[in-house]
């Protein structure tokens, strides 16, 4: 990666769409002494303010990796090595301008900045997102220290509405606690109300329901779609969870193996999925028509491990509708396939 230069130069002109965030071409790897590991390799998307993007796919497809990118926060020794994050901050709204956030030092003032402040992050493990040394009240309060320009008093406040809006009781006692005090629930609860507390312009939510009971998923569900509305917020929801996603999110990507297999519209995913993948993720999921004790389908065979990719199309050896002397020789290429979609499947190119 190139080093931080001055603002001016890191502004881009940004394509026509009217996409906060634009990721283009994403590939982070990691240098490992067996060989390199593709973990994202070519991801695209936009996120539009006040729309959800769902992404979905199982676990090791390289979601969790691309939002760690998109904040150049990847641990070593994964790095990213190629394409553009492209955001477009309140003050670039008038100018039609981005900045490439992959042009910014990792650790400099200007993405610093903008971590936590302008695009905040769920992470998917709160046990190990806390400092154990300081009480969470200090960490909630150096978050908004940084952010905003509160004073004391009024960051405290903030703090415990936030606390009290995320379903924590007692919101001012649990202030002064240390992590090792918040059961797991807590502290996913207490990781959303950090990361929502300076009203970012986007939110990366990597799992973020997932150590919570119904009752709470469903409050932090509606607490974040509230937020959307009230602060036009763009999100990134990253699940494995078809179901929330058919609920919350406006679009959605595939993916698979670190690359993006489909893309589209919510309905238009769901009433005519188009890469065999993601048929097989929906065909795995319970609905209302499934049998009682009925056997649900499962997705032939494990995901490969990135460094031992498949040729020809990463999906090919657990696909239905696999092509011999196709599927197993070329690489689908990420393609239109009707109106507002986008699929790689060589069932619909002439390929």
């Amino acid at each position: 990666m190139t080093a931080e230069t001055p603002t001016q130069a890191n502004r881009l002109a940004s394509n026509t769409d009217d996409a906060v965030l634009s990721v283009r071409g994403l590939q982070t790897h990691f240098f490992t002494d067996e060989g390199v590991v593709k973990a994202v390799d070519g991801v695209d998307f936009n996120l539009k303010s006040g729309e959800t993007l769902g992404i979905v796919g199982e676990s090791g497809c390289g979601k969790s990796i691309t939002a760690k990118s998109i904040l150049q926060i990847v641990e070593a020794p994964g790095r990213v090595v190629d394409g553009q994050i492209l955001y477009r901050g309140e003050g670039d709204e008038a100018t039609g301008k981005s900045t490439d956030l992959l042009q910014l030092k990792p650790n400099g003032s200007e993405i610093r900045a903008i971590r936590g402040g302008e695009i905040s992050m769920i992470f998917q493990e709160p046990m190990t997102s806390f400092s154990s040394l300081h009480t969470f009240g200090n960490q909630i309060l150096e978050a908004l220290r940084l952010h905003t320009d509160l004073d004391k008093s009024e960051m405290f406040e903030v703090a415990v509405d936030w606390l009290d809006r995320v379903g924590i009781p007692n919101p001012k006692q649990r202030m002064l606690e240390y992590p090792y005090r918040f059961s797991g629930g807590q502290l996913q609860r207490a990781m959303i109300a950090m990361a929502l507390c300076t009203n970012p312009r986007v939110l990366i939510a990597d799992e973020p329901t997932t150590a919570l009971d119904v009752t709470t998923q469903a409050q932090i569900l509606e607490l974040l779609m509230q937020l959307k509305e009230e602060n036009n917020m763009a999100i990134i929801f990253i699940t494995h969870d078809l179901g929330v996603i058919a609920e919350i999110a406006d679009d959605v990507t595939v993916m698979y193996l670190g690359k993006v297999v489909e893309s589209g519209p919510i309905m238009s995913f769901f009433d005519n999925t188009r890469h065999p993948y993601s048929r097989a993720l929906l065909t795995s999921i319970p609905s209302m028509y499934t049998e009682s004790r009925a056997r649900l389908p499962s997705i032939t065979g494990s995901i490969p491990h990135p460094q031992n990719r498949p040729s020809g199309c990463p999906f090919h050896p657990r696909c239905e509708s696999f092509i011999d002397g196709v599927c197993d020789v070329n690489e689908p290429m990420l393609s239109k396939v009707s109106e507002d979609q986008q699929a790689s499947c060589f069932l619909y190119t002439e390929t």
